[in-house]
């Protein structure tokens, strides 16, 4: 029998940091926590176990990991969630309760350990080959990489099943078994229980070779990413979430599809739904420079206006005749969550002033100017979208004197007393919305 590789072997990047074991109870996290606690000791050792209430059996199994998590001299804090099916399967529900559980349980200063094995990864590589993933999808699980408020680590993903199950006869340790893991009924179960035997019958190393092009394909990706960092750099238009479409339509078609998936995950905007990149490619970047063409999807959206792709969680406008008081003091909230705030705040109240959504025709007179200006032609000066004059709220005073419009168009009176008083006025955006620069 050939001898086993030893599992040591899988700690080569040893973190020296505290470190939070997710525990199942299964044999993979098991044998991780049984390692671990060998090579760290259990100072700086943790483990949660998440109790997704999917099975009768599972406060049994809590109660196992607490015997085991007790003889190795390691805290354990139990999670029970309450799994709800979202449309995408029990499978998938059970997962995001588990990483929600696991990234809120974390200390800014831990690495998570999850014990996916080789096996896992080949299942995985599977699983993302079949829904016709790209080589990013078919990088499937990384060894490290962020989660929650620090790092992920997977120190097993290059050591077979086998190592696992070898190593904890050796040392006698106890697991359970979820008897849901027999079945067929969902996709890794199917891969594991049925597809993978067939194939390691005819290629006995069919596991480690779907694993292996898992991780070739993982460092394909990671040059590709930072190509496609590289030309992002190069599209982008005066700020984070904008994009120059005459720059992109520059790029050869592949190059820019990946430029825009970049760009979306850099935003920390939910992944562009299938379909969604053609639309993108199809009717916004080649749009008129007037035609405010949009695409939405999971309360997310990109617009295209001017030379300007923006993305970003885009709220509704200020309601049709909203309007409310304000006297200068504290903070003046809008619909939606902005605010308006003098700063440093005004000890005593103003002359009474009005806050209120645009009503059309309005005109301000700018400083160093003679004359006023329709404020609808500033506006489009400035290079502000249409979408965001929406969402800008006008000040004025009872006469119906334009003040300003935002923080950025203040009327040459109002600009004056702000400046001998030693004062600003700001508008903070809701939804981690910033300022607004302009498009051109």
């Amino acid at each position: 029998m050939a001898r086993l590789p030893p599992l040591s072997d899988a700690f080569h990047d040893f973190p020296d940091a505290p470190l939070l074991v997710g525990y199942s109870g299964g044999l993979d996290s098991t044998v991780l926590l049984h390692a671990l606690a060998r090579r760290a000791g259990t100072g700086r050792l943790r483990a949660l176990h998440v109790d997704h209430g999917l099975q009768a059996e599972s406060g049994d199994w809590a109660a196992h990991c607490r015997q085991a998590c007790e003889a190795l001299g390691v805290p354990l804090a139990i999670r029970r969630m309450d799994v709800r099916e979202s449309g995408r399967g029990v499978e998938a529900a059970a997962r995001d309760a588990r990483h929600a559980a696991l990234a809120a349980a974390m200390q800014p200063d831990e690495v998570l350990v999850l014990a996916h094995h080789r096996d896992d990864q080949a299942e995985t590589f599977l699983l993302r080959a079949l829904r016709g993933s790209g080589v990013d999808g078919l990088a499937a699980m990384r060894r490290w990489r962020g989660f929650g408020p620090g790092r992920l680590w997977r120190p097993l993903l290059d050591t077979g099943r086998d190592v696992l199950l070898a190593y904890a006869h050796a040392q006698r340790l106890r697991w359970v078994e979820d008897p849901g893991n027999a079945g067929v009924e969902f996709d890794r179960n199917y891969l594991r229980n049925a597809v993978l035997p067939a194939l390691a019958g005819r290629w006995p190393h069919a596991a480690a070779a779907l694993a292996r092009s898992a991780a070739l394909c993982a460092q394909a990706s990671s040059l590709l990413s930072a190509h496609d960092h590289a030309r992002l750099a190069e599209v982008r238009a005066g700020a984070p979430d904008r994009l120059s479409r005459q720059a992109l339509l520059a790029l050869d078609v592949p190059t820019r599809s990946r430029v825009l998936r970049a760009w979306v995950a850099a935003l920390g905007l939910p992944p562009l739904p299938a379909g969604g990149l053609e639309r993108l490619q199809r009717e916004l970047i080649p749009a008129r420079r007037d035609a405010e063409a949009a695409y939405r999807w999971q309360g997310a959206g990109i617009r295209a206006w001017r030379d300007v792709l923006q993305a970003g969680p885009f709220p509704p406008p200020l309601p049709a005749g909203w309007r409310q008081d304000w006297d200068g003091t504290g903070t003046c909230l809008l619909p939606g969550g902005d605010t308006l705030q003098l700063d440093p705040q005004v000890p005593q109240a103003l002359p009474a002033m009005e806050v209120h959504a645009r009503r059309g025709g309005e005109r301000i007179r700018l400083p160093g100017r003679d004359h006023s200006h329709a404020l609808k032609h500033v506006l489009q000066d400035l290079g502000i979208p249409p979408w965001e004059r929406g969402c800008m709220p006008l000040l004025s005073t009872a006469r119906g004197e334009l003040l300003a419009a935002g923080d950025r168009i203040l009327s040459a009176t109002f600009s004056d007393w702000l400046e001998r008083n030693g004062l600003r006025l700001h508008w903070h955006r809701a939804q981690g919305r910033g300022s607004v620069p302009p498009v051109d």
